[in-house]
């Protein structure tokens, strides 16, 4: 237990008084150490805490200055003021400057009697301060003993959990690194509280490079990450842990950690059975639709339409072998270690667990199968940073192969984009043309469509050429699109092919009119009047 001066105060051997009449609540005041000086300003060299004993040596007995006495020892954080008296001392009792002084300050004053040395006080407070630290150590220990054989006794987590509740009176639960409760203590809510989705996330963000805390609607929240060498979850504290406590938190999470290694090497067999029948599906080559769709719900991968992932297991950010893992605050080892970490953890955050590594360091790449509704982009933000990804576009379960070889050939422009890439028709167009260079780009649409922009109402003449081309040629569909006759729209594509020297019927012509007026009006980020894109600023 803490020493307070009421317990200095009750002890026969010390004989201390109060030198006015103190309030429980400043006499339940923690003492951390005891100190002597006779300086006339002795604050500053005070941290907070302190029984600050004097013989008033050099006390002012002026009303104003003992004020500013008393005020600069308030000030410096004791948590109070003790005067020596007796014979041969400059005071026999507490001068009455000093106590009024004192009491209006609100800081504790006693006096101790002729007969009991500064020494004895102070040998008191380091004896009462070290018995605390005895207990303290002590509850540690028994803490860490009920943490240990919970963990012993494999049983998995929530048992330390318990354990850890129990000891400390803090809340405890276990996330993965999705957010999802693995383990909880019977108290711990079965969401996380509000605030503390934010601190799992950036956690998750750093790895186990480092926790967080906060405080949301007057509880305290802490997280920690667990794992060895990647993150495996995440541990969550509702409340303020004491000195005991917070001394066993590191022994908490070690014990946690080793409990998730050992679930993720146990489930080594699920994941090999997994990749093994992700194999085989995309071993046939024209699987029937309902033995597809069995093979998928086997594992619990029960949507409609999936799609295909291919994730670059050898590249980094800038394309080289990686040689530390995501997540890992040490060397990830072999890149092919690497990349099996890196399929362990999609097989985790990915519904069903249909990954598999394809081939060896430093081609290898991580195939996965996934239900449409994914958010695969967070999945690959969290588990596979940084690294090129293609995904496929959705399908049924038994062409899920054509999907897989979308998304591989993705790989590359992932690479050039930095950021994963995904297969659809809409966005085809513009994904190739974003590796171009602008200027280059908007050059060549300027030479195609200049002569439009230069006509009288040329900006109708750009839209209704763009509509025709994006509706495949439909002179109908066109017609309703703009709200216009079906002979106006070829009126006006007449007098744009008579302008720009083209032909709609041949087909090199018409793909450099739907190339120009793709970089125009749906890849270019800036448009000017009449449907022109500005040119970029120089030097960019």
């Amino acid at each position: 237990m803490p020493l307070r001066l009421s317990d200095l105060l009750a002890r026969p051997d010390l004989r201390l008084s109060a030198g006015y009449d103190v309030p429980p609540r400043l006499l339940a005041r923690t003492v951390e150490a005891a100190t002597v000086s006779d300086l006339p300003s002795p604050g500053k060299w005070l941290q907070g805490g302190e029984l600050l004993m004097t013989i008033g040596l050099l006390l002012p007995e002026e009303p104003a200055a003992c004020r500013a006495y008393v005020r600069d020892v308030a000030e410096g954080g004791a948590a109070c003021l003790a005067l020596g008296l007796g014979q041969g001392l400059p005071y026999q009792q507490a001068p009455e400057p000093l106590v009024t002084a004192a009491e209006e300050a609100g800081l504790p004053l006693l006096t101790v009697p002729d007969g009991v040395p500064f020494i004895a006080v102070t040998k008191a407070v380091f004896d009462a301060r070290a018995e605390e630290q005895r207990e303290l150590l002590q509850r540690a220990f028994a803490t860490q003993r009920r943490l240990t054989a919970a963990a012993a006794a494999g049983d998995g987590l929530r048992p330390m959990l318990a354990e850890w509740t129990a000891a400390t009176g803090v809340g405890a639960a276990v996330f993965d690194p999705l957010g999802r409760l693995l383990a909880a203590d019977e108290r711990a809510p079965r969401t996380p509280p509000d605030g503390a989705l934010d601190l799992l996330g950036r956690v998750t963000a750093r790895g186990l490079r480092g926790s967080a805390s906060s405080t949301a609607a007057g509880q305290q929240l802490e997280v920690q990450p667990l794992g060895a060498r990647r993150l495996r979850g995440l541990l969550l504290l509702t409340g303020r842990p004491d000195d005991a406590a917070r001394s066993v938190v590191p022994g908490l999470v070690s014990l946690l950690s080793l409990e998730l290694e050992r679930r993720h090497l146990r489930d080594e067999p699920e994941r090999r059975r997994r990749s093994e029948l992700l194999s085989e599906l995309l071993a046939d080559q024209d699987p029937a639709a309902e033995r597809a769709r069995d093979m998928l719900r086997s594992v619990g991968l029960t949507a409609e339409r999936v799609r295909g992932v291919v994730v670059a297991a050898g590249d980094g950010a800038d394309g080289r072998t990686a040689s530390v893992a995501p997540g890992d605050g040490t060397g990830a080892g072999t890149a092919d270690g690497a990349a099996q970490e890196v399929a362990a953890d999609l097989a985790l955050a990915m519904p069903g667990g249909l990954v598999r590594v394809v081939g060896g360091p430093p081609d290898a790449v991580i195939e996965a199968v996934v239900g449409e509704d994914l958010d695969i982009r967070d999945v690959l933000a969290r588990f596979a940073p940084r690294r090129p990804a293609g995904i496929g576009p959705a399908t049924a379960p038994e062409t899920v192969r054509v999907s897989l070889h979308q998304a591989t050939g993705l790989l590359a422009v992932s690479r050039a984009s930095g950021e994963p890439v995904e297969a659809r028709q809409s966005q085809a167009s513009r994904l190739l043309l974003g590796l171009g260079d602008r200027r280059t780009l908007h050059g060549y649409a300027d030479t195609v469509l200049g002569p439009l922009d230069l006509a009288d109402h040329g900006e109708e003449l750009l839209d209704t050429l763009a509509a025709w081309l994006e509706s495949g040629g439909a002179w109908d569909a066109t017609s309703r699109r703009l709200g216009v006759h079906r002979h106006t729209v070829r009126n006006r594509l007449d007098k744009a092919m008579d302008l720009t020297g083209r032909r709609l019927d041949d087909p090199d012509d018409r793909f450099d009119l739907w190339l120009a007026t793709r970089i125009r009006r749906g890849d270019s980020p800036v448009t000017g009047p009449g449907g022109r894109a500005e040119p970029p600023p120089p030097g960019r």
